[in-house]
């Protein structure tokens, strides 16, 4: 059974329909949202809705039980916090490291789709990178 079956067994249809398209919507803006937080200009608007997607991808996912997602969104969400009280651009290296993340999301968004079991979160995705470097 995949995730979705699994889901589709446990939960209201309309639920896991509202989540799926929620999800996807997220999902698909994040990269273009992370590679505005090297831009002085946009990172304030960036770092804000990033939080929210994070903060909102685990909080749907905590509900659903989909437990891989909802720590790996938390585990982002209290990194985007820490960027959040620097108030400043992001380094290429926590770029870089946030847009393997945001992959691994939509890995997981294909996996839904395809009602696949959910794959696993690569190891390198749990090291926050140095964000105090310039």
């Amino acid at each position: 059974m995949g995730i979705r079956s699994g889901l589709e067994a446990n939960f209201d249809f309309e639920i896991i329909d509202e989540f799926l398209d929620h999800y996807a919507m997220m999902s698909e803006i994040m990269e273009s949202l992370i590679i505005d937080l090297g831009n002085s200009e946009r990172y304030g608007r960036s770092i804000e809705e990033l939080f929210r997607i994070f903060h909102n991808i685990k909080s749907a996912s905590g509900y659903l039980q989909i437990e891989p997602m909802t720590r790996l969104a938390a585990f982002v969400e209290d990194a985007l916090e820490q960027l959040r009280s620097r108030g400043k651009p992001a380094n290429d290296e926590t770029i870089s490291w946030l847009i393997r993340v945001a992959d691994m999301f939509l890995q997981w968004q294909e996996d839904l789709k395809m009602d696949n079991e959910l794959s696993k979160v690569h190891f390198s995705l749990l090291i926050l990178p140095d964000m105090e470097k310039a």
